[in-house]
């Protein structure tokens, strides 16, 4: 069983938001191992310059490195991302499964986004759109998708 392992920025402070990402956690139980893992976000006022940006993703980058396993699959949620459908999302899954990948990395940055060393150092960065969404909700939008994306790849019916 292939091991999903979600590393995201911040803490989840909705109750919504945390109901429906224990929905879709025991959902994808039946599909695959996996595990959430919160870095805590780096405190980052309005008006930070260029380089206090840099330096606040580069921490939070090193938290999200600390918890990543070598020889891993990355796949991090990133502005400039490739876009995908469902079914091909589904598709590329299965693809990273079926190559012999085990675990996968999930990466969702804070507010600020991704340090430039977890960008490069991505297998593959997604992108679920071109607007901008919470960090929060992405967490819940990317659990659905990939239990959406497992329904797909083993037959079974799910909602349009």
């Amino acid at each position: 069983m292939v091991k999903i392992t979600l590393i995201s920025v911040g803490k989840i402070k909705e109750k919504y938001i945390k109901l429906g990402i224990e929905e879709f956690s025991k959902r994808l139980t039946k599909y695959c191992k996996l595990e959430i893992i919160e870095v805590v976000d780096e405190k980052a006022p309005e008006n930070l310059s260029e380089k206090e940006i840099s330096i606040v993703k580069d921490k939070e980058g090193e938290k999200i490195f600390s918890n990543i396993k070598q020889n891993s699959f990355i796949i991090s949620l990133a502005i400039d991302g490739k876009k995908y459908s469902s079914m091909n999302f589904a598709k590329e899954l299965d693809k990273i499964t079926i190559s012999g990948n085990s675990h996968i990395y999930f990466i969702i940055g804070g507010s600020l986004g991704l340090s430039d060393k977890i960008l490069n150092t991505s297998n593959l960065k997604i992108s679920f759109s071109d607007m901008t969404f919470p960090h929060q909700l992405m967490r819940l939008f990317l659990l659905e998708q990939i239990y959406r994306a497992f329904k797909i790849n083993n037959g079974e019916p799910y909602h349009k």
